[in-house]
C-alpha cells in the first residue's frame, strides 16, 4: 500500500509540474510572419494579394470589401462558410483540401501547435 501511495504522490507531483498547453497568441504572431507576404492585419490593414485579416475569426467567408475572391471561395461563402476557429484550422492546415480549386498559394501550417497559436493570434485581431 505504501508503494502505491508513493507512486500516486509522485504522479500527482509530476502532473503539477507539467505546463498546461494553452494557445499562445504571441507565438502565433511569429507564425503569422509566414502570411505577411500576402495578408495584412492590425491598424491600417489593407488588401494585398490576399484580403486583410482583421476580424477573420467569426467572419463570413468572402466578405472583405474590395477583394476579388476566387470562384471556389465565393462558392463556399455562398454555402454559408464562416471562419470559425475550427474552419480556419482545417483551411490553414491544408488550403487546397478545404477549398479545392482555390487560389491561395500556401502549403499550410503543418505543426498543430503553431496552427493553434496562429488562430489564437488571429482571434486577438479585431
Amino acid at each position: 500500500m505504501k508503494r502505491v501511495l508513493s507512486f500516486a504522490t509522485l504522479v500527482a507531483a509530476a502532473a503539477s509540474l507539467t505546463p498546461a498547453t494553452a494557445d499562445d497568441a504571441a507565438n502565433g504572431a511569429k507564425v503569422f510572419n509566414r502570411c505577411r507576404a500576402c495578408h495584412t492585419i492590425g491598424p491600417g490593414a489593407r488588401n494585398k494579394v490576399g484580403p486583410e485579416l482583421n476580424g477573420i475569426v467569426g467572419r463570413k467567408a468572402g466578405s472583405v470589401s474590395g477583394f476579388n475572391y476566387s470562384d471556389a471561395l465565393k462558392q463556399k461563402a455562398a454555402g454559408g462558410l464562416v471562419w470559425t476557429a475550427a474552419n480556419l484550422q482545417a483551411y490553414l492546415d491544408s488550403p487546397d483540401a478545404f477549398i479545392p480549386n482555390g487560389v491561395m498559394a500556401f502549403a499550410g501550417v503543418k505543426n498543430d501547435g503553431e496552427l493553434k497559436d496562429l488562430i489564437a493570434f488571429l482571434k486577438t485581431q479585431k
